[in-house]
């Protein structure tokens, strides 16, 4: 798919489901994008980044244009059958459909069908054993780092107000639902790496498909909420930002790879490469938001940012991260749990102002990410301990004789991570 046809996708979106896209033109720049040098811009913040080199690129400012533009027909149109079936209804389907396939759903909507249908029809581009190989590398991270760094990683989406508004108009992300939702995320790219887990009937392909599911329905209720001004805000939750949470793993290990001179990935990174995009596709991602070389992936990643307006409202933003940050992932854990948690909470609270606001600890004080001497203290030992294990892990993956043994017990130790993680629900409270 070309950027001409990216574009005709857009246009095509009010014909295909007017009752949810008529309202948005799609030739209209809505306030969020910042196009100009004179627009603050999230990437304002980040040292180094040449956000006039990235401007001055007129088919990725497009390809930015247009994936702002851009959501999610086939998923949206089975969400817009929301107020006629109700919430729970639409989830057993989907469960029953991902799980045993359509002809098990009894009086299955064609919206439904079309949806796995589009989650069904493979790229060309994928390569099966390619994604198999890059779960196998990928889920030592998520059964050793994921569990302690992932609450930082969940707050760095709730640092712009018209990104984060939309789930904020659920009401979803407050309380109790703040550790749900961080744990929904975990169990998601938990499933992924599970051995067949991006199979057809795997978890991780359920997974995807409850993800898309529940973007659609709060997509869906912010349109019809009579909060959302299109002009200002756009398209809700539009693929341009469902690719940072797709690609931040990409984005890594392609940071990782220019700082070493390469232009290429290697053999790992590659598969883990192809496992990212073919969870992105999954997700409803177009491959255009997709490269395949490190420097593509930083460009768009950076280009994102370079073209989002800055925008932090304390009221959006700032609640949502202090919820999240209160929030307790496992309250039933006993004392020790609790103790193991404070010291989750302390690593992933200096993680995210390292990574996220370039070790600015001012400006986290200002959005209401305290970091206080404890938490130093208890972050300080954690990092020499969580990378040691798991740089440990991948060389012993590499010994050949012990690679499927390796492989087992980190299955065993992600299987009981999500376990701990509970059912997630992958629903939104869109009433």
């Amino acid at each position: 798919m070309g950027d001409q046809e990216l574009s005709e996708r857009v246009r095509l979106q009010r014909q295909q489901l007017p009752a949810l896209y008529a309202v948005l033109d799609p030739d209209h720049v809505p306030e969020r994008l910042a196009l100009s040098l004179e627009d603050p811009s999230d990437l304002d913040d980040v040292r180094g980044a040449d956000r006039a080199e990235l401007l001055a690129d007129a088919e990725l400012v497009d390809l930015m244009v247009t994936a702002t533009r851009l959501g999610d027909v086939v998923a949206d149109s089975y969400a817009s059958l929301l107020p006629e079936l109700g919430m729970r209804r639409l989830v057993s389907m989907l469960r029953t459909a991902c799980q045993e396939g359509l002809d098990a759903v009894d009086d299955a909507p064609e919206e439904l069908r079309r949806f796995i249908e589009a989650m069904e029809a493979t790229p060309d581009w994928v390569d099966v054993d390619q994604v198999r190989e890059g779960a196998r590398w990928e889920r030592i991270d998520a059964a050793l780092l994921t569990p302690f760094v992932i609450r930082g990683a969940f707050l760095a989406t709730f640092l712009n107000a018209y990104a984060a508004l939309p789930m904020a108009l659920t009401g979803t992300l407050t309380g109790e639902t703040s550790a749900r939702r961080v744990k929904e995320t975990a169990s998601f790219f938990g499933a992924t790496v599970l051995p067949g887990g991006t199979d057809r009937h795997g978890p991780g392909f359920e997974a995807a498909a409850m993800v898309r599911l529940m973007h659609s329905a709060v997509r869906v209720h912010a349109v019809r909420s009579g909060k959302w001004n299109h002009k200002t805000h756009g398209l809700p939750i539009p693929q341009v930002d469902q690719m940072p949470a797709g690609l931040i793993n990409s984005f890594l290990i392609s940071v990782k790879a220019v700082r070493q001179g390469r232009d290429t990935f290697d053999e790992r990174e590659r598969a883990m490469i192809e496992l990212a995009r073919y969870r992105c596709f999954l997700l409803g991602l177009p491959p255009e938001l997709l490269p395949l070389d490190p420097h593509g992936v930083i460009r768009v990643f950076k280009a994102r940012a370079a073209t989002l307006r800055s925008a932090f409202d304390d009221e959006t933003c700032g609640a949502l991260v202090r919820s999240t940050l209160a929030a307790r992932l496992h309250p039933d854990a006993g004392p020790w749990g609790r103790v193991a948690e404070r010291f989750e909470r302390s690593f992933a609270t200096i993680t995210f102002v390292r990574a996220f606001l370039q070790g600015d600890f001012d400006r986290a004080a200002r959005m209401g990410v305290r970091v206080s001497r404890a938490d130093q203290w208890r972050a300080v030992p954690m990092l020499p301990y969580l990378l040691g294990r798991v740089l440990l892990v991948r060389r012993l993956s590499r010994v050949p004789g012990l690679e499927r043994l390796v492989d087992r017990y980190v299955v065993a130790l992600l299987q009981r991570r999500l376990r701990g993680y509970g059912h997630p629900e992958y629903t939104a409270r869109v009433g």
